[in-house]
């Protein structure tokens, strides 16, 4: 049972204190200009402008295919809704760039960027071609003149190709995509090839400057943490001697290691990208790629959020999104999972395009690679609409799916496919392909649409890379915490329907804090101390900041981050952290009715109220008041607790812990809902994860004029019953 003391001294404090979501959240200002102009550039910009959905497939070519079938393929594909190819697989004897002309003649662009491939469409490019500046730009896009000039430039882009190869005897086109390991440099982890250590050591010394400040980065003035030796670095060319000789304590040396490897793919892929965008200056790149987004970016030398930064101006960034390949992380869940996934993605790249290129379209059983005892995986039309639904709830803009139809023979044969093994269309492709159609039916309202998150998660590379550098010595474990933590507040939030978003440390730096009325700290092991600084103006200027254990422990570097008496993480948090425990193993505690089982924390408040208290009669919770906010410890490893299935208990009390006086601006029982907000007309996804069920959607202040079915136009009667089908998900469009 909760502490009935505890509920009665939060409804005493809410007579006084009501910032309730009901009154405030339709003022709230969301920074929408900032958070546009995170990765704003010329390429960004011209997306805005063309608002282009792809719709796309991978088309792969069976033996007994020639021009007849490929027809075939290509008009079936458009008249169910698709309009691009996210790939092409040709058997001996054709070509790409031969199937890419016939897709082109069939209507279909041949590439997954879709109408992103197009030229800018700007005033002088209207005047050549005599149209009207005025007209809508969707009545542009559709007018003759411009559908010919675009088709000529991407006919012409295939023919460049076919010249490009026979000139250079290319087997392939440049590649139009990139992956971030870079094999060259070492093996995931903290290998290194000879290469990969001259590097490094180039890289050190750009990072650091001087000797002296890599000293103190590699924490070699503290105790039995000096290099083989016994002295500390003397000079560049000593690092060069004996830094493979760092004691296996110190870990910030680790963090390089992973750190360089990414900033080393960095800079991979802006070459590659450069000399992409130099042979076809309008084609949009990607890059992102393969790695499963519930595994420890850190660990594998990859930072999505700086491949976004290099995607800025080159293009979008993407991930792959497999059933048997990326889920089983999570136990091979799927349903929430989607939108953890493809929320992050988006949330890495705000301002700019990014959509799943690389997606599943239909029944996986034996393939994956990663799911090694036959796990497979259901895939009827209700599964492919929560998946792709749920894309577009998190933002995604269009999507690729591998594939149309099936591998006719060898490894990945007969899965995956849209069509089934007989190339018959079946429900799944005529359900996505209305998706594809309603996505570009309201495209320009979809590229205006942002979420408005009552909660940030964050985010931070350099936690995870401090989670990583501790994982070594079989320790393996430890670079998953911070993705389980991760994984456990997004489910409790998904469950409660409440709207979040994930920032990351580099948001909060170009001044994305106050976006977020509450912002969440899970796990974070390891917190930059430039940070505070800027989490404590967040609370002081009304933001609620909430952190669960284990967090504040070390800073970037390892060094023990201070929390103590006046200390910075004191002054925000109004207790100074005094010990970590544990319990679980030879001792085992209580909050409330909640078995606490993991990291918790003493502590002392200093200017914090307690909120509740552990069985053993130490502080469990605590809120502190700065200025005009609150900051809340959660003195145990809440989001961990929440990490599996069914933890309903500890999900609840997250909850309560995290909104205080907070709730969501929507409710909508026995179904998962996400929002967009667009100007003219706000988009809800609902998602059932269950029996075919009637709900309704409460969206409380917001008020709307009409409702509609976005997929087959039927109207519906605002605040009545909706009838959702098993296993499946409705998309809504709520005109204001």
């Amino acid at each position: 049972m909760y502490n009935r003391l505890f509920f009665l001294a939060a409804f005493l404090l809410s007579l006084f204190y009501q910032p309730t979501l009901a009154q405030w959240l339709p003022d709230h200002d969301f920074l929408t200009e900032k958070y546009d102009q995170l990765h704003a550039s010329p390429t960004q910009e011209k997306f805005r402008k063309l608002a282009p959905m792809p719709a796309g497939v991978v088309y792969i070519q069976h033996p007994d295919e020639g021009e007849e079938e490929i027809r075939w393929h290509f008009r079936t594909m458009k008249e169910l809704g698709y309009n691009s190819l996210k790939g092409i697989y040709p058997v001996s004897g054709w070509t790409v760039e031969q199937i890419q002309l016939l897709a082109l003649e069939e209507g279909i662009i041949p590439w997954w960027y879709g109408q992103g491939g197009w030229e800018e469409i700007t005033d002088e490019l209207l005047k050549e071609l005599k149209i009207d500046a005025d007209l809508p730009m969707a009545e542009i896009r559709e007018h003759p003149k411009m559908v010919e000039y675009q088709q000529n430039l991407l006919k012409d882009r295939v023919e460049r190709t076919i010249a490009y190869l026979e000139k250079t005897g290319e087997q392939k086109a440049l590649q139009s995509s990139f992956r971030a390991h870079d094999p060259t440099i070492g093996a995931r982890g903290l290998d290194l090839t000879g290469e990969g250590k001259k590097l490094f050591l180039q890289w050190a010394e750009k990072q650091y400057g001087t000797i002296e400040q890599l000293n103190d980065a590699y924490n070699v003035h503290h105790a039995n943490l000096k290099p083989a030796g016994g002295t500390v670095f003397q000079s560049w060319d000593d690092f060069a001697e004996r830094w493979e000789q760092s004691n296996h304590r110190e870990l910030r040396v680790k963090r390089d290691i992973m750190r360089f490897k990414a900033d080393h793919a960095h800079s991979n892929i802006q070459q590659v990208t450069k000399k992409y965008q130099e042979f076809y200056p309008h084609a949009p790149f990607r890059a992102g790629g393969e790695l499963g987004l519930f595994l420890p970016q850190s660990w594998y030398g990859v930072d999505l959020e700086g491949i976004a930064e290099v995607m800025k101006d080159g293009g979008t960034l993407y991930p792959s999104m497999h059933f048997s390949w990326h889920y089983g992380q999570v136990d091979n869940e799927l349903v929430r999972p989607f939108y953890m996934q493809a929320s992050f993605m988006a949330d890495l790249f705000k301002g700019g395009w990014s959509a799943a290129w690389e997606s599943t379209g239909g029944p996986q059983q034996f393939d994956g690679e990663k799911t090694s005892d036959e796990k497979g995986f259901y895939v009827d039309e209700g599964t492919i609409t929560q998946f792709y639904l749920t894309q577009l709830a998190s933002g995604f803009r269009g999507f690729g799916i591998w594939c149309w139809s099936i591998r006719s023979a060898g490894k990945e044969g007969g899965e995956y496919s849209l069509l089934d093994r007989n190339n018959q269309v079946t429900p799944r492709a005529r359900k996505l392909g209305q998706i594809g159609q309603a996505l570009d039916r309201y495209r320009e309202e979809l590229w205006e649409a942002r979420k408005e998150p009552l909660v940030g998660v964050l985010y931070n590379w350099d936690n995870e890379g401090i989670w990583a550098a501790m994982s070594v010595r079989q320790r393996d474990a430890f670079r998953m915490r911070p993705i389980e933590a991760r994984i456990g507040a997004s489910r409790a939030l998904i469950n409660a329907n409440v709207p979040f978003e994930y920032v990351t440390a580099s948001d909060l730096r170009n001044g994305l804090a106050p976006r977020y009325p509450i912002i969440y700290l899970p796990a974070h092991l390891a917190i930059n101390r430039d940070l505070l600084d800027i989490l404590y103006d967040y609370v002081e200027q009304g933001g609620r900041l909430v952190m669960d254990m284990p967090s504040a422990w070390y800073d970037a570097y390892s060094k023990v981050l201070p929390t103590g008496k006046d200390s910075k993480f004191e002054k925000i948090f109004g207790v100074t952290l005094d010990d970590y425990q544990y319990s679980g193993f030879n001792r085992s505690f209580k909050l409330d009715s909640l078995d606490i089982k993991g990291t918790f924390v003493h502590m002392t408040p200093t200017t914090a109220q307690v909120k509740d208290y552990f069985d053993h009669g130490k502080p469990a919770i605590t809120e502190n008041r700065v200025g005009e906010g609150t900051a809340v410890v959660i003195g145990y490893d809440a989001s961990l607790m929440t990490f599996e299935l069914g933890n309903t208990l500890a999900e609840k009390m997250l909850l309560d812990y995290t909104l205080g006086n907070y709730a969501s601006p929507y409710a909508c029982d026995d179904a998962i809902v996400y929002r967009l907000a667009a100007p003219d007309a706000d988009h809800y996804v609902l998602v059932n994860d269950g029996t075919q069920t009637q709900v309704q959607l409460d969206t409380k202040d917001f008020q709307y004029q009409s409702v509609e079915d976005a997929i087959t136009g039927e109207t519906l009667e605002l605040g009545a019953a909706i009838a959702l089908p098993a296993h499946n998900a409705r998309w809504l469009r709520l005109v204001k």
